[in-house]
């Protein structure tokens, strides 16, 4: 038996062995990883150029936008480098980090997804009380805590991962270093590493019971207001956030707990693409898109640049 010190290396499964499809995988991923960069770093700069969005609401959509950005940058270019290189390898330092940051983010943005439903809870069913409740120091201590608590769980279930002996094949059938593969292909006693996953996904359930206890309250609250204006006006404050829930939680269930007769490699593969990649590219498109400040704003900013460009044309 090779002990975990004498693997150096992991075979990543490709896209395809067909040069023209390695290609066309490095462009459709180029593509889709400079726009979800380009949005997510557009909301970003868009939030700090407009002081009336330096509330906690946008406060906690920067963090999300970070987290989305270097949620994409974990396995995305990795894949391209592969493909355009027509190589499969990943070293065993660089396989840790994948595991260790792809749990980090991901459980980060459950717990910052699961922070902004409660910003939203206080502000429409207790509105007087929202300056007092999400205060500045509040909101970076639920910030910390999402971060912090993301961050001890990436820890653990790395650790405990790669404690596990890999001593026959060494194929991770993924594009990225993934737990449940890694535990497909150890020939130690892996029960320790599924009851820290059970477990990881009995938390992270609490983070989707609050949510929906959140957004409960919420509805609830918003059907008691008598104008139909006002009603649809308050709703669509949570309209980006509950889209962007229900996209990160509609990937994660089918990555994750689809039904075994799903599975194959082809499914595996794709599903693995909708959790990683879609989400940090369709959230900054969700905000722009249905968030009205956030639309006024990149307005403003291009209709300012659209004059100075004028400008400089004219002189």
């Amino acid at each position: 038996m090779d002990n975990l010190t004498s693997v150096t290396e992991f075979l990543l499964m490709g896209f395809s062995d067909l040069r023209q499809l390695q290609v066309a995988h490095f462009v459709l991923f180029l593509a889709i990883y400079l726009g979800a960069l380009a949005g997510n770093f557009l909301i970003i700069s868009t939030v700090i150029q407009n002081q009336h969005l330096h509330s906690p609401m946008y406060f906690f959509l920067v963090n999300l936008s970070f987290l989305d950005a270097g949620y994409i940058s974990t396995t995305v270019p990795k894949s391209m480098a592969n493909s355009v290189m027509n190589e499969k390898r990943i070293s065993y330092s660089g396989c840790v980090s994948q595991v260790f940051l792809v749990i980090l983010f991901a459980g980060t943005e459950l717990a910052l997804l699961t922070v902004m439903a409660y910003d939203r809870y206080v502000a429409i069913c207790s509105p007087l009380r929202y300056g007092l409740i999400m205060n500045w120091k509040a909101c970076f201590q639920m910030a910390t805590a999402s971060w912090l608590s993301g961050a001890i769980n990436a820890a653990l279930c790395t650790a405990n991962t790669f404690s596990l002996h890999f001593c026959s094949s060494r194929f991770i059938n993924q594009f990225f270093c993934d737990i449940p593969q890694l535990i497909s292909i150890s020939c130690s006693d892996t029960r320790l590493v599924i009851w820290e996953v059970f477990a990881s996904a009995l938390l992270a359930s609490f983070g989707f019971v609050s949510v929906i206890v959140s957004y409960g309250n919420i509805f609830s609250a918003v059907l008691k207001i008598q104008s139909v204006q006002a009603r649809h006006k308050t709703f669509s404050t949570c309209t980006p956030h509950l889209t962007v829930f229900s996209l990160f939680l509609s990937t994660a269930l089918f990555s994750y707990f689809r039904p075994k007769s799903w599975s194959s490699p082809a499914v595996d593969l794709l599903s693995a693409v909708l959790y990683t990649v879609l989400p940090p590219l369709m959230n900054p498109v969700i905000y722009c898109l249905r968030n009205r400040e956030i639309k006024a704003t990149l307005s403003k900013i291009t209709r300012k640049r659209e004059r100075e460009r004028g400008r400089t044309m004219t002189s």
